[in-house]
């Protein structure tokens, strides 16, 4: 029963650990999502579970690993205490009684089957939500061992403690071989001993034909040779293989593209402690809702993260940006070093200082599910707080032009605890209001934004502010009546809901974009993730 669990649970192994990779592959996912193979809408979404089906595979592992190890610290018992000398080649165990913890530790498939048991553990606890939100670079560092968990896989699959007979023909289960009987003193079948009363106490000729009286009664068949037996040949590498090398292509292409570093233009410093970083990359292209993920060696070697693109960068201008919120250590030091005086509120530094700041390496784009707002005819976005960034680059595109795309109408709800973090994107939402009512078109864009704390300030502060002012709202949205009043005035219609805020936010939305109405609207849901 335990070599028939660990062999079940090592299958389940190999289909996961070769699975487990693919989504992890950014760069082919943002290709599929921007290429026209991917024509379907439905098929394209299936590329936003990316990150729930690694998670989906990396617990797949954890538990089939639990399962293969008890079935193996079982058969290591059981080798021990079942050691049957007839079958040498067959046995882990060189003798009967030995002590188990030699083949997990003194083998080599036991002992690199331990230390990715360690590995694995690491990564495991190290991915929960508790450390990722109070220590994010254990998860970062740990994570990172997955190479030295694959290289140990290959190991552990080389020892061939599993073997298969190779001569079934000659000898198949359960034949009777004479030469073996007689010289472990058994007593001879008494059909034999009629038939050849010669042979019963010498050993049995190799050459003497079988009667036919005998083979013809099925009684017992008779060996030809001893049993001969094979490692498995292992099939380990060839589920991985394909998988790992694509991962470590496309890590060398990632290298090799963001080798150069970018040249940041402006660092601006925003209300509520959030930093704009301007930049310009040669050839670098980008799409409305995509990522990148900023490196910064004087920051970390190691360490780099994903922020959204909230400035794209297009036909007329070269610039792209993106906003981050200082919330941890890496973007603390990220910001010190990028203001060379930390007390100001703003700074934009002349070509001539560009020296003074730090390398930075941009990696990506890489695709996310907002790439999709401009591809429905009507899309509502939510944004919470600093999550209305993927919006700022969808937002700063149809400023550019709108009649381009497919979206006819956007609903854009912004929720934040203080007056001062509309201001990060007040002026470009202003301009894009100005826009659309000076082209008749004031119906294309309904802003709404909650204060959801107040201090007794409510309004934006600034005279050019009075369009979002007469839009600003006390409280949270009441989503229910929020979802049945677009319904109600898009009926019989696809609309894109795109959230990228708190999950509670999040939780309400996929809730009421699941949920049936009267006026035959169809809501589909799209939430951001990094993969």
């Amino acid at each position: 029963l335990g070599l028939c669990v660990s062999r079940a649970s090592a299958s389940v192994l190999n289909l996961n650990c070769c699975l487990v990779l693919l989504p992890m592959c950014r760069v082919l996912l943002a290709f599929l999502r921007g290429s026209q193979r991917v024509a379907s809408r439905k098929t394209r979404r299936l590329l936003d579970k990316s990150k729930t089906f690694h998670v989906t595979c990396g617990v797949t592992i954890c538990i089939f690993s639990v399962l293969h190890v008890a079935a193996h610290l079982v058969n290591a018992l059981n080798f021990s205490e079942n050691y049957n000398e007839d079958f040498p080649a067959i046995n882990a165990a060189n003798y009967r009684g030995e002590d188990p913890r030699k083949l997990l530790f003194a083998t080599v498939p036991g002992l690199t089957g331990v230390i990715m048991v360690l590995v694995l553990f690491l990564m495991c606890t190290a991915s929960t939500y508790a450390i990722r939100v109070s220590n994010y670079d254990i998860f970062w560092y740990t994570h990172n061992l997955f190479f030295v968990f694959y290289m140990l896989l290959m190991l552990h699959v080389s020892g061939g403690v599993l073997k298969y007979q190779t001569n079934l023909e000659e000898h198949p289960p359960g034949c009777f071989n004479p030469n073996k009987t007689l010289r472990q003193n058994m007593t001879m079948p008494k059909a034999f001993e009629e038939l050849f009363p010669d042979y019963t106490t010498e050993c049995f000729p190799q050459d003497l034909p079988v009667p036919e009286p005998f083979v013809q009664n099925n009684l017992m068949r008779i060996c030809s040779e001893e049993p001969k037996f094979q490692s498995h040949f292992p099939e380990t590498w060839l589920w991985i293989s394909g998988p790992l090398c694509l991962y470590c292509v496309e890590r060398l292409y990632r290298y090799i593209r963001s080798n150069k570093p970018v040249t940041i233009t402006s660092v601006i410093s925003h209300p509520s402690n959030v930093l704009e970083v301007r930049m310009v990359k040669d050839d670098f292209k980008a799409r409305p809702g995509q990522y990148v993920i900023l490196h910064c060696p004087r920051v970390s070697t190691l360490e780099s993260h994903p922020f959204t693109l909230t400035m794209c960068p297009t036909d007329t201008k070269a610039t792209f940006g993106v906003h981050l919120k200082v919330v941890g250590d890496w973007t603390e030091r990220f910001r010190d070093l990028l203001l060379l005086h930390s007390n100001q509120d703003a700074e934009i530094l002349p070509i001539f200082q560009q020296r003074r700041y730090p390398k930075l390496y941009v990696d990506g784009p890489f695709g996310s599910p907002f790439e999709e707002s401009l591809n429905y005819e009507v899309s509502l976005c939510v944004a919470g707080g600093i999550g209305v960034t993927p919006f700022a680059s969808v937002l700063n595109t149809l400023l550019d032009d709108w009649k381009c795309y497919k979206l006819r109408r956007l609903y854009f709800v912004w929720v934040c605890r203080d007056v001062e973090s509309f201001r990060w994107f007040a002026d470009l939402l202003c301009m894009l209001h100005n826009k659309l009512w000076q082209e008749n078109r004031p119906d294309y864009i309904n802003i709404q934004l909650y204060l959801s704390q107040t201090d007794g300030i409510q309004k934006i502060i600034g005279e050019k502010y009075q369009a979002l002012n007469s839009r600003l709202l006390i409280g949270r949205p009441r989503w229910k009546l929020l979802f049945d009043e677009i319904a109600k005035c898009n009926r019989r219609k696809t609309i894109g809901v795109f959230c990228c805020g708190p999950n509670k936010i999040s939780k309400i939305l996929h809730k009421l974009s699941n949920s049936s109405n009267s006026y035959g609207t169809r809501f589909e849901y799209n939430k951001e993730s990094f993969s």
